[in-house]
């Protein structure tokens, strides 16, 4: 019979079995050196570049090159998608320094979905490299004893699983490395130096995957918390590492350290007998004997035994503990009772395996994304790639639950192990040097945990039951089913890689950031306190112009320059002037930016001066104008459809009182009326009739008439106003990211109804609940206004009614929005608008999410002097409202740094509450606003809250 090499040498491709207690020593694994030699079925070409013509392979080093290639082929065949174009002729300029380069080195089938969500998520910018010859490590300047790493060529993944072979001329700099690691022969170890003190952020280590693949180790830290249920275990250990000597007993584990591996049979029996007396087993009836160490990762060395059969435990323990070195273990542990199948007269029982994902997310927290399950008989232990990936849903189901509530509740239970187990991990890393993690940017970024569903109490309900951690393997598992479910057209809410992707543009915006230098105009009030504290964060070196000598952030920065920046009619002047000052101070800045409306324009002229990107002044001026941003864009006829002039509302200025007389009758009323260069919706009012704009407008002019009367509304810029139609719908912010003319960004919130006739901001909720067709109709809208005007660069705030003809724009602030948002965005969808503003001002594109889904859902409510002072000087005082914040009750966004009362007042604070949707959200904070004191008739929480159903 003639093999399939020798009908189809083409179709001949290796295929790996990489499940660790499945590997061992034949044919189709290959020799320790040389990659699997097994079959892997398909057609693809092989013609490619895979050699980096300044380091050509030869040997093992270039088979294992092909064989990643083919092994990646595969991946791309199966899952139904084209197979990789060379485009390595033709070299890709890369832009060191200035652009997010993910790299991944390992095996495709690992990090396939990483790879598909990443190219989804930020195409081009997540590569594989198949060879450690693909990349250089060179010295990083300025950081003695780290490197930086280099590639030259690559695999690059694009939306639609395209993918492109490529070389990069210059190299492209990698801002965030996550390498396959391993104690064997082959790859391992060449990542393992790769990734050794790099100056980038990493998503692992050899010295972290070293200790958190200890099953001693993990299960030891696991066991000290109370969110974690591991198998009774007893641990002989030879010579056991710093870290687990001296450890007292816990209720599951119980180490016995060894000192010598000769003449321990008495001491082994010993230990071995009373352990299997123990009542903590439960009603195990097997227990497993295995090994634990580095050294062990991938041996095939379990084996199970009765526990009744103490002589045979004894025996498999002491083969194992000849073949021990120091710092290794033999583990003797519970084999947990299999689930039983309902009903109960139904033979036979299953034993059911959880393989959950666990990614590190924004402030450090755990985030089960994804879990899948495996059934199989109880007699045989379930592994990775040897029984089939399915839902828990469907796991559950083949043992008669299917319960929606009780399903539910399992599922609540798992995630809160899997969460607690990355949980217990992250507070194990804080307390390692840099040295023992492996280099001062290495940290676990994403952890698999398998578990085991088993009954557990008096009514025998399954419980999770943590068997072990691992780096890839639930990764991969993952992966697989959401790939079924794809080829189905079915997609979860969550992708298995969706938040590790987001913790890798996360941190490689953070590290091209880094040292960064910035001019900010204007420091802004207290609500802006936030930008001086994430500047330090970040590593930003930031230089402050403003007005007021003594404002606290003067003393938070490099440099600061004093000097007036009031008097916006001199603006072109002082923009001269500033630019003078600069260069005197020899400053080299990378940037520069204002998170204030006062300063906006003032910033885009000195940016124009110093020759730094920015939006032109012009266009910062028209979106400054309220007027005449409506104007402009109503004359904005783009030969594209739709044009911006869809989406403007005609409206009038008003300077002096005979232009109220003429806007009266030309606008249709009601109308609304406010300040041409106002913020906070102070001054904005309903008006019914001719006789009230009037009134209004006489009103304005005699109490607002410049800066001293309300401080940083932008009476800087005068006191004129405009009257505009009034727009009935419901009211929404979009903030939006835009990068030389390209929307990178966009996240969309919904108002509560303001207390007319004025409108001040009640109530929000994000994300928006509308339906998918209206919030894109939104984020066009938004897109298309900012574009318009000339907006090209920077992060933008657009205020939108929504109307049942569709979006119509209120207005534009040319800056980061204002009051919660810049908070919300980055709890729900860990991306800060703050960094993505600074990352545009020094010429980086921000690599945001293309599909960014909320972790939660958040609900507020203003809170304001007039209406709460009594509240927020007795039940919801400062104080109360912070320590409620800090149990993560609410979300409290302080926007004044005192209670002043005032007839033209803006919000004090912002509080909000979290939940799995609205429903959850707006119940919690309405109770909580009910005991605070804050719901009353005057100020009636529940009608604010009425829009988020």
């Amino acid at each position: 019979m003639l093999s399939l090499g020798q009908l189809r040498p083409e179709l001949a491709h290796p295929v790996a079995s990489k499940d660790p207690e499945e590997e061992g020593d034949g044919e189709q694994h290959g020799s320790p050196e040389l990659p699997p030699t097994g079959p892997l079925l398909g057609s693809w070409h092989q013609n490619v570049n895979l050699t980096w013509k300044s380091s050509p392979e030869e040997g093992a080093a270039r088979a294992w090159t092909t064989f990643y290639y083919n092994l990646l082929q595969s991946c791309l065949q199966q899952a139904g998608l084209p197979e990789t174009v060379d485009r390595s002729l033709e070299p890709h300029p890369g832009c060191p320094g200035v652009e997010v380069t993910i790299c991944v080195l390992g095996s495709p089938s690992s990090f396939f979905s990483v790879l598909l969500e990443g190219g989804a998520q930020s195409p081009g910018n997540l590569l594989l490299c198949l060879s450690p010859s693909w990349l250089t490590k060179v010295p990083m300047a300025g950081k003695p004893g780290e490197s930086a790493l280099l590639v030259s060529k690559a695999v690059t993944f694009h939306p639609g699983g395209l993918t492109f072979l490529e070389e990069f001329a210059p190299p492209r700099r990698v801002t965030y490395f996550l390498g396959e690691l391993g104690p064997k022969a082959g790859r391992g170890r060449e990542v393992a130096e790769l990734s050794r003190d790099l100056g980038c952020p990493m998503g692992s280590s050899a010295e972290l995957v070293r200790l958190l693949e200890n099953r001693l180790l993990t299960r030891q830290l696991l066991a000290q918390g109370d969110k974690v249920v591991v198998p009774t275990t007893l641990a002989l250990t030879y010579k056991p590492p710093q870290q687990l000597r001296g450890q007292a007993w816990t209720q599951s584990l119980r180490q016995v350290e060894l000192s010598d591996k000769e003449g321990q049979e008495g001491l082994v029996e010993e230990e071995v007998e009373a352990f299997l007396r123990l009542g903590a087993l439960g009603d195990a009836h097997q227990v497993a004997v295995k090994p634990s160490g580095w050294r062990w990762r991938g041996s095939q060395a379990m084996s199970l035994h009765p526990r009744s059969e103490a002589g045979a435990v004894v025996r498999a323990v002491l083969a194992l503990l000849e073949k021990l070195e120091e710092e290794e273990s033999v583990l003797v542990e519970a084999v947990c009772p299999p689930a039983r199948i309902l009903p109960p007269d139904a033979p036979g029982k299953l034993a059911i395996r959880v393989c959950a994902v666990v990614c590190r997310t924004q402030g450090d927290r755990p985030l089960m994304s994804q879990m899948v399950c495996s059934v199989g008989r109880p007699e045989q232990p379930l592994r990775h790639q040897v029984a089939l990936t399915q839902s828990l849903d469907a796991a559950l189901a083949a043992c008669g639950l299917s319960e929606p509530a009780t399903v539910e509740a399992l599922r609540h239970r798992v995630q809160e192990a899997a969460e607690g187990a990355l949980g217990a991990v992250l507070e194990f890393e804080a307390s390692l040097s840099p040295e023992q993690r492996g280099g001062r940017h290495a940290q676990t970024d994403v952890l698999g945990v398998d578990l085991a569903l088993t009954p557990m109490g008096p009514g025998g309900s399954l419980s999770p039951v943590l068997l072990e951690l691992n780096s890839c393997l639930c990764l991969e598992a993952c992966g697989l089913l959401e790939g079924q479910w794809a080829r189905r057209g079915q997609r979860s809410q969550w992708a298995a890689a969706g938040p590790l992707v987001e913790t890798m543009l996360r941190r490689s915006a953070r590290h091209l950031m880094e040292g960064k230098h910035l001019l900010v105009v204007g420091a802004g009030g207290y609500s802006k306190k936030f930008v001086w504290e994430a500047a330090r964060d970040y590593g930003l070196k930031l230089h402050l112009v403003e007005s007021d000598p003594n404002h606290f952030a003067s003393q938070l920065v490099q440099t600061f320059i004093h000097f007036d920046v009031t008097e916006h009619r001199r603006d072109e002047e002082n923009a001269r002037h500033l630019a003078e000052l600069v260069r005197a101070r020899g400053l080299q800045l990378d940037g520069c930016l204002s998170y204030w409306d006062d300063c906006l324009v003032l910033t885009a002229l000195l940016c124009k001066e110093l020759g730094l990107r920015g939006c032109p002044p012009a266009a910062m001026s028209l979106a400054k104008q309220k007027s005449q941003t409506q104007s402009h864009l109503l004359r904005c006829r783009s030969p594209r459809w739709p044009a911006p002039s869809l989406y403007a509302v005609p409206c009038c200025p008003l300077e002096v009182p005979e232009d109220v007389e003429r806007a009266a009758r030309l606008v249709p009323l009601p109308g609304v009326m406010k300040l041409e260069f106002g913020a906070g919706a102070v001054g904005v009012r309903l008006v019914d009739d001719a006789s009230q704009c009037r009134a209004h407008f006489a009103k304005i002019s005699q109490d607002l008439q410049g800066e001293a009367d309300h401080p940083g509304i932008g009476l800087g810029w005068g006191n004129a106003m405009l009257l505009m139609e009034f727009v009935a719908g419901t009211e929404h912010d979009v903030d939006v990211v835009i990068f030389s003319g390209r929307l990178l960004g966009a996240f969309v919130s919904d108002n509560g109804p303001t207390r007319l006739p004025g409108f001040t901001e009640t109530a929000a909720c994000m994300p928006t609940g509308l339906a998918p067709e209206r919030e894109a109709q939104l984020i066009q809208a938004a897109y298309q206004c900012c574009l318009g005007c000339g907006l090209l660069d920077g992060v933008f705030n657009v205020e939108m009614k929504l109307t049942a003809a569709g979006p119509r724009l209120i207005e534009i602030n040319p800056r980061m929005g204002g009051f919660y948002l810049r908070d919300w965005i980055q709890e729900l969808y860990g991306v800060d608008l703050l960094l993505a503003a600074a990352m545009v001002a020094c010429g980086i594109p921000p690599a945001l999410p293309a599909q960014p889904r909320a972790r939660a859902c958040l609900v507020g409510v203003m809170c304001v002097v007039s209406q709460h002072l009594q509240a927020l000087s007795s039940t919801a005082s400062r104080e109360a409202l912070q320590a409620l914040h800090e149990r993560g009750l609410i979300r409290l966004n302080l926007l004044e740094e005192e209670l002043v009362p005032g007839e033209y007042e803006e919000p004090y604070c912002s509080i909000a509450c979290s939940g799995i949707n609205p429903t959850e959200a707006r119940h919690r904070l309405l109770g909580l606003c009910q005991g605070l004191g804050i719901d009353s008739p005057n100020y009636p929480v529940a009608h604010f809250l009425s829009h988020f159903k």
